[in-house]
């Protein structure tokens, strides 16, 4: 893990809440009706301008939040509690660092009333987590139309598994890097790594490109 995050996340190890008495709260979630403000910025960030936003945030180390309806971005406790899924309907979990030692995710593990998909990410900056954005977001998008709820995670859930969301949500709703990190930011601190850093802002250069972001 980065050392932004340990530092971030030490001081809450003790304070573990079970993810059973998360709250479904609908004051500060974004959601389809607050993007409209957010999509105002759809300039790329440089890569400090983009860490100074990430900086700007109250830091936090909740074990998981809604980011977005029925989309909740959290850490390997919550993807652990297996009844705590269950009160909350989870459906879905994206485990964005299968197959490590932390994490136990599988199809086994959930068992035939979870979908499970795992992304083999390594929270280095060294590691290429862009192949992952496109099948990544189909796999939520896929979840969240058919009425799903889905829960993305890592260990700690502000780097891997934050980027896989920001991604979901320049891909599938056209938002930019920074009007997605803004809307995650209601909900959740947040910090993937500077390679993800990167790579997020070349999918958003693309998007722009392409025209898939709105425009000022």
């Amino acid at each position: 893990m980065s050392s932004v995050t340990d530092v971030k996340c030490e001081t809450q190890d003790s304070e573990q809440r079970n993810v059973s008495g998360l709250k479904e709260e609908e004051e500060g979630t974004c959601s389809a009706e607050s993007t409209d403000r957010a999509r105002s910025m759809s300039d790329t960030p440089s890569l400090q301008e983009l860490e100074e936003l990430l900086y700007s945030a109250p830091s936090s180390c909740r074990h998981g939040d809604e980011v977005w309806p029925n989309l909740y971005l959290g850490d390997m406790f919550m993807s652990h509690d297996k009844l705590g899924l269950w009160q909350l309907g989870i459906t879905h979990v994206l485990n964005a660092s299968h197959g490590k030692l932390c994490c136990k995710g599988n199809d086994d593990f959930y068992g035939t009333t979870v979908k499970y998909y795992g992304v083999p990410a390594n929270d280095l900056p060294t590691f290429d987590l862009s192949p992952f954005f496109y099948p990544a977001a189909e796999f939520i998008h896929q979840a969240l139309t058919s009425g799903g709820k889905v829960l993305v995670h890592c260990a700690v859930g502000v780097s891997r598994s934050a980027a896989l969301v920001l991604a979901y949500l320049m891909i599938h709703h056209h938002l930019s890097l920074l009007s997605s990190v803004r809307c995650v930011q209601q909900k959740r601190w947040v910090f993937p790594n500077r390679g993800f850093q990167r790579q997020l802002i070349s999918l958003d250069r693309k998007l722009q490109s392409e025209g898939l972001t709105e425009p000022k």
